[in-house]
Formats: C-alpha cells, sequence, structure tokens
C-alpha cells in the first residue's frame, strides 16, 4: 500500500479519539445555567423568541466548539472580533465553529484527493489548503478590522472639530462626546458611546478610555486619549486639548494624503510595464516583423 494512504488513514485513526470526545463530553449543568444566565436579556425566559429558552442544544455545541480550540488562539480571535467591531451575527463561538467546520472540510476533501490521485505533492497540497481554511475567519476579522481602523482615523478629525464646537458652546467633555456619537453613524460614533456606556456602567474614565484606545488600535486616537487622560489629570482646559488635538489630527490627514498620492506613479510602473508595455510593443513591431520575416522566407 502506498505510503500517502497510510497517511491519510493514520490522520483519520488519530482524529477519531478527538471526535468521540466532543461528541460525548458535556458541561456540567452549572456552566450551562451560567451560560444560559449570562445570555439573558431583557424578555422574559418563557418568551419562544429568547436565545436561551429556544435553544439548549446550541449553547453545548458552541461549548463543545470552544473546548477544540487552544485558549491563545481564542485570545487572538476575540482580539481580532474585538478590532472588527464585534459583528453581531459572528460572535466568538460562531466564529469558532466556522473554523472547525472549514479546517474538517478541507482535511476531508484534502485525503480524498490525495488518495484519489495518489501523487506526494497532493499531499502538501491539501495541508496548505486545510491551514488556510482553517485560518480563514482570522483573515477576514483582521480585513475587516484593518478597514474599520482607516475609517476611523479619517473620521477623527472632523469628530474632534465636532466636540471642540460643543466643548466651547459650554458642554462638558463627555456631554459632547456624547453629542457626537449621537451625530456620527460610523464605527468611531460606535466606540464614543461604548465608552460612555463603560463610565455609566462604573469604570473609570481613565479606563474607559484606555479600553477605547486598545479596542480600536488607531495611533492617533491613542495619542488624543492619552492626552485627555494627561489634561483630566493635571487639571488643563481640555478645550485647548481639543483643539490642539483637532488641529493635528487635520494636519496628519493631509500629510497622508499627500503621501498616497506621492506613491501612485510608483505602483503605476509594474502595471506599465507588465500589461500596457507589451501589447504596445505587440501592435507596433508586429506588422514589421511579418515583414521581416516574409522578406526572408
Amino acid at each position: 500500500m502506498p505510503a500517502h494512504i497510510w497517511l491519510a488513514v493514520g490522520l483519520l485513526t488519530a482524529s477519531l479519539p478527538l471526535l468521540v470526545w466532543a461528541v460525548f463530553s458535556r458541561p456540567t449543568p452549572a456552566r450551562l445555567k451560567a451560560l444560559v444566565n449570562l445570555r439573558r436579556g431583557v424578555q422574559a425566559p418563557d418568551d419562544p423568541d429568547h436565545p436561551a429558552a429556544a435553544d439548549q442544544g446550541g449553547a453545548v455545541r458552541r461549548s463543545l466548539a470552544l473546548r477544540l480550540v487552544p485558549a491563545g488562539m481564542l485570545r487572538q480571535l476575540d482580539r481580532l472580533a474585538a478590532r472588527a467591531g464585534r459583528p453581531a451575527a459572528w460572535p466568538l463561538e460562531r466564529l469558532v465553529s466556522a473554523k472547525i467546520m472549514l479546517g474538517l472540510g478541507a482535511a476531508v476533501l484534502g485525503v480524498l484527493c490525495t488518495v484519489s490521485t495518489g501523487r506526494t505533492g497532493a499531499g502538501a497540497l491539501a495541508a496548505a489548503v486545510t491551514v488556510i481554511a482553517f485560518l480563514v475567519p482570522e483573515l477576514l476579522l483582521y480585513s475587516r478590522g484593518q478597514k474599520r481602523r482607516e475609517t476611523i482615523a479619517l473620521e477623527l478629525a472632523d469628530t474632534l472639530d465636532q466636540m471642540t464646537i460643543a466643548v466651547e458652546a459650554g458642554l462638558g467633555f463627555e456631554s459632547a462626546m456624547a453629542q457626537a456619537g449621537r451625530n456620527g453613524n460610523g464605527p468611531l460614533a460606535e466606540e464614543l458611546v461604548r465608552t460612555l456606556q463603560d463610565i455609566e456602567m462604573g469604570r473609570s474614565r481613565r479606563q474607559a478610555y484606555e479600553s477605547l484606545a486598545s479596542r480600536t488600535d488607531v495611533d492617533d486616537l491613542g495619542r488624543f486619549t492619552r492626552a485627555v487622560i494627561q489634561a483630566d489629570a493635571h487639571g488643563i482646559s481640555i478645550a485647548n486639548v481639543l483643539r490642539t488635538q483637532a488641529a493635528e489630527m487635520r494636519i496628519k490627514r493631509r500629510q497622508r494624503a499627500e503621501e498616497k498620492a506621492m506613491q501612485i506613479p510608483v505602483k503605476v510602473v509594474f502595471p506599465l510595464l507588465l500589461c500596457i508595455l507589451p501589447v504596445l510593443f505587440i501592435v507596433l513591431l508586429a506588422p514589421a516583423a511579418m515583414d521581416v520575416a516574409r522578406a526572408f522566407s
């Protein structure tokens, strides 16, 4: 029997104990009750639309999915989900389940393709495809987080201008933040509202602002929050801090735009060399080459 078939059989045999443990291992009743309490909302428990009353088997499946992924990977996935804005349709349990399903599906297809083709290189390709499929949720969250960071960086200067006007008109800093959160409709407005909710829940202003900077992972917003924390600690006028930060953000936004504009000629070189110039040479030189070939023939 070829070596790759033995390898496929060995992988399937090694995965059987993990599959049996995942199916028959169930969380304790106390843990299930705690999960239901944590997910309980304002609806009554007997409400059929309530997620806790609708399906306890779903909680079991989510708990099993969380057990199959290491703690470090869970922390990394949770960090990426936080930077992506924690999409409501993709909670952490669903992301973990998607990772497991994609990885297992790609592994099974890879084993079948390797066994059917009988080529040694197919096993390495199947392993690479399995790893990529297992990392698809991280890649999607990272892409969404990058777009969200860019959007926050673009919105920051205008939001600081609105807050500066509100503070100079007589509002407090938190009232100005709430006003900017109500008037905005982007990710920065959502983060400002989340920060105010953290303060209302009893967290200190310093902790709420540091959490805002860590969630968004935007350098400009991090510098702004540090400036606000220092102003709050030393009693500096918040209006002056907002005015200075808004002017600095506008300058940085203009500098980033100029930097991207200067990068355009460099980025155009590669499409020009690979796509436009070869076609141009073919159009211009092909008739002459045909004439030369016809003359010597």
